[in-house]
C-alpha cells in the first residue's frame, strides 16, 4: 500500500509538472508572437515609405535588412507579384501567403509558420503602401523548438519531483497508515479497537462488530461442543443406568425360571419363586413404560388449552392418601380455587406427581409434606433427608436417586425428577430447588410463562 501511494502521488505530480509545461512553452510562445508583432512594427518605421515601386530593388533590401539589425526584407507589388527580397532569390509569387492577403485586404496581416523557401521559422509581417506592399519577417521558434528546449529542464524537474515526492510519500504514508497498523494489531489480538482519528471510526465499528461476532461464534461452538460432549456421556450414563436397571430383575427372573424349570423348586417355593418372577416382570415392563414416556416428551408436539390445576392437585393428593398414612407423613395443603394453566391434563399430573411422591418416598417416618398452589406457584415442601450440596445439580439426572435403598420401589427409578425438568422446560416454567442434608427440600414452579 505504502509502494502504491508513493508512486500515485509520483505521478500525479509528474503528470501536473508536464502540463505545466505544455502549457507554460504555450504561453511563452504566444507573448513572444505579440511581443514580435510589435517590434516588427516598429521595424517597418524605418522603411522610407516615399520611394515608388520602381525605386525598391535588392541592394535597397539588403541595406534595409541591415538596418534593422538583420531582419529578412521583401518587396512585393500591389497585387503581391516578388520584386526583391534581402535574403532569398526565388522570384514566385507571395500572393498566397497568409500575411500578403490579409495585408492586400486589410492593410497589414501577421503570420508565423516555417519558410517555404529558406525552411526556417519566421514571424512575418506585411504591409500596404502606395502601389506596392513591404514584408519585414523576423527569425523567431516554434512551438516544437519551445518543448524541445524545454526538455532537459522538464526532466531535471521530474527528477527532483520523483526525490522529493517518493520521500516524502514514505513519510507522510508512515504517519497516516500508523493508525491503521495500530488499528490491525487491536484486531488480530482480539482487542477492542479504538480509533485515533475520526475518520476511522466507522472502519472500527466494523471490525469491533465483525471481533465480537466472531467471539460469539467461537463460544457458540465451544458450547456445542461441550453440549456434543455432555451429550455423548449423558448417552453413555443412559445406556450403564438402562443396563443395571434391567440387569437386576432380569438375573432374579432368570434365576428362578432356571430353577423351575430344572424342578428343584416344589409347591409353596415354587409359587413364591412365580411370584417373584411376577414382580421383576412387572418391575422390568415399569421400567421400560418410563423410559419410553421419558424419551417421547422431546418428540411431544400436542397444542395446549386451559387445565385445571386445582382439581388436578387435589385428585393426586388424595390418590396418595394411602402412601401418607402407610409413612406416617402429615400433609399440610393449600390449593387455591380456580387455578388454569395453559397446558395438557397429563403435563401438569405428572409434574405435580412425581414431586409429591418424592416428598412422601425420602421423607421420614411421622414427618410432614406442604404443598401450596396458587396461579403463580406451585410449591412442595418436606422435612425429608434432604439432598448434599454436591448432589443438588444432579437430582434432574436420568436415574439418579439420592437414596439407593429407594430404587425400583413404587415404579421408582430415577427418572422422575427428570421427566419434571423436561415437562417444565416445555412449558417454560421455572423449575427451583434448595435443600439441606437431613432437613428437608422444598421444590418450587414458578408459572412465569403460564
Amino acid at each position: 500500500m505504502k509502494k502504491r501511494i508513493m508512486w500515485t502521488g509520483f505521478a500525479i505530480t509528474a503528470i501536473a509538472l508536464i502540463v505545466f509545461s505544455v502549457i507554460s512553452a504555450e504561453i511563452y510562445y504566444d507573448n513572444d508572437v505579440t511581443y514580435s508583432q510589435r517590434y516588427l512594427r516598429a521595424y517597418m518605421a524605418a522603411f522610407d515609405d516615399s520611394l515608388s515601386a520602381e525605386q525598391l530593388d535588392g541592394e535597397y533590401a539588403r541595406q534595409l535588412s541591415e538596418a534593422l539589425g538583420g531582419a529578412r526584407v521583401t518587396f512585393l507589388t500591389a497585387d503581391g507579384a516578388f520584386i526583391a527580397d534581402s535574403e532569398d532569390e526565388d522570384d514566385a509569387s507571395r500572393a498566397m501567403r497568409p500575411e500578403v492577403r490579409q495585408a492586400i485586404a486589410e492593410g497589414e496581416g501577421f503570420d508565423a509558420r516555417v519558410s517555404q523557401t529558406l525552411g526556417d521559422t519566421f514571424l512575418y509581417y506585411c504591409k500596404r503602401f502606395d502601389g506596392y506592399l513591404v514584408r519585414i519577417a523576423e527569425r523567431t521558434q516554434s512551438m516544437w523548438s519551445i518543448y524541445l528546449d524545454a526538455l532537459p529542464a522538464v526532466a531535471i524537474f521530474l527528477a527532483a519531483d520523483a526525490l522529493v515526492c517518493l520521500l516524502l510519500s514514505y513519510l507522510s504514508t508512515g504517519f497516516i497508515l500508523r493508525p491503521l497498523d495500530r488499528l490491525a494489531k487491536d484486531a488480530a489480538c482480539k482487542r477492542r479497537v479504538v480509533p485515533t482519528v475520526p475518520e476511522l471510526t466507522q472502519f472500527a465499528q466494523i471490525i469491533n462488530r465483525m471481533n465480537e461476532a466472531a467471539e460469539e461464534r467461537v463460544q457458540e461452538i465451544a458450547a456445542e461442543r461441550e453440549q456434543v460432549v455432555r451429550a455423548q456421556q449423558s448417552k453413555d450414563e443412559f445406556i450403564a443406568n438402562v443396563t443395571h436397571e434391567m440387569n437386576t430383575p432380569l438375573t432374579s427372573i432368570r434365576g428362578f425360571a432356571e430353577l423351575l424349570a430344572s424342578g428343584g423348586m416344589e409347591g409353596e417355593r415354587a409359587q413364591r419363586a412365580a411370584q417373584t418372577i411376577l414382580t421383576q416382570s412387572e418391575r422390568l415392563q415399569s421400567l421400560v413404560a418410563s423410559i419410553i414416556n421419558y424419551s417421547e416428551i422431546d418428540s411431544e408436539d400436542l397444542p395446549v388449552y386451559e387445565v385445571d390445576a386445582s382439581r388436578i392437585a387435589r385428585d393426586i393428593l388424595a390418590a396418595l392418601t394411602p402412601e401418607f398414612r402407610e409413612k406416617k407423613v402429615v400433609l399440610l395443603s393449600e390449593i387455591k380455587e380456580g387455578v388454569m394453566l395453559m397446558s395438557r391434563q397429563e403435563r401438569v399430573t405428572e409434574i405435580f406427581g412425581n414431586i409429591i411422591r418424592n416428598a412422601i418416598r425420602y421423607n421420614r417416618e411421622g414427618g410432614s409434606v406442604s404443598v401450596l398452589l396458587t396461579q403463580e406457584e406451585f410449591t412442595v415442601s418436606d422435612t425429608g433427608i434432604g439432598i448434599s450440596e454436591e448432589n443438588l445439580e444432579r437430582i434432574f439426572d436420568r436415574f439418579f436417586t439420592v437414596d439407593k435403598s429407594h430404587n425400583g420401589k413404587n415404579g421408582g427409578f430415577g427418572l422422575g425428577l427428570s421427566v419434571v425438568k423436561k415437562l417444565c422446560k416445555k412449558q417454560g416454567w421455572a423449575l427451583t430447588v434448595e435443600s439441606r442434608e437431613g432437613e428437608g427440600s422444598t421444590f418450587r414452579i414458578a408459572f412465569s410463562a403460564s
